[in-house]
């Protein structure tokens, strides 16, 4: 990664450049994982590669991160996840071909990935349109009571296809626009680019 940034300090403090080399390394071994699973199975489509895919960065980013001093695993919604200097690290496949992370959105707006990032990420830049009522907000997902209330969000969001492999990984913070469901982001970057 080079030199490490005031965020990425302020975040982490003395795990920074720990984890900054760790996200890398376990996002890479993920996708070499699910093209190897992918390639056992001799499918005609991507669905072994994607569902692999999914399933191990997650427990790869655990295996990877659990040594640092004071992290932590918890379970959301059947995968591990780790809570490094009281931040959840929480990865997003958003693209399969090299692009910017600021296209990155989410596939649905509901559910734990968007209730995740509009409980433990930022602030929204804007708020909502006072209508002069309430809309009524979906009951909190389960999963998130595992989480203490002021943990803070590092969304690791990646490009990755089977054949050209990870292509960019960055991170950073980001809240959920509701109407379309793209990751607006308040600070995001570089951890790999190709």
């Amino acid at each position: 990664m080079g030199s490490l940034t005031p965020w990425a300090r302020k975040t982490f403090g003395d795990l920074a450049e720990s984890v900054s080399e760790i996200i890398p390394t376990c996002l890479v071994r993920a996708h070499d994982r699910a093209r190897s699973g992918h390639q056992g199975v001799h499918t005609q489509t991507l669905e072994a590669y994607g569902h692999g895919l999914y399933a191990v960065q997650y427990e790869e980013l655990a295996a990877g991160l659990a040594p640092l001093p004071g992290a932590a695993a918890v379970r959301l919604q059947a995968r591990t996840v780790m809570i490094v200097s009281g931040h959840v690290i929480y990865p997003i496949c958003y693209a399969k071909r090299d692009a910017p992370v600021t296209s990155a959105r989410l596939k649905k707006n509901v559910g734990l990935r968007a209730e995740l990032i509009r409980r433990h990420g930022p602030e929204p830049l804007q708020q909502e349109l006072d209508l002069g009522f309430e809309l009524d907000e979906p009951e909190p997902h389960p999963s998130l009571a595992q989480l203490p209330p002021d943990v803070g969000l590092v969304l690791v969001a990646y490009a990755c296809s089977m054949d050209r492999g990870v292509m960019r990984i960055e991170w950073g913070s980001a809240e959920l626009r509701r109407e379309d469901r793209y990751l607006i982001w308040h600070h995001h970057e570089t951890l790999l680019s190709s």
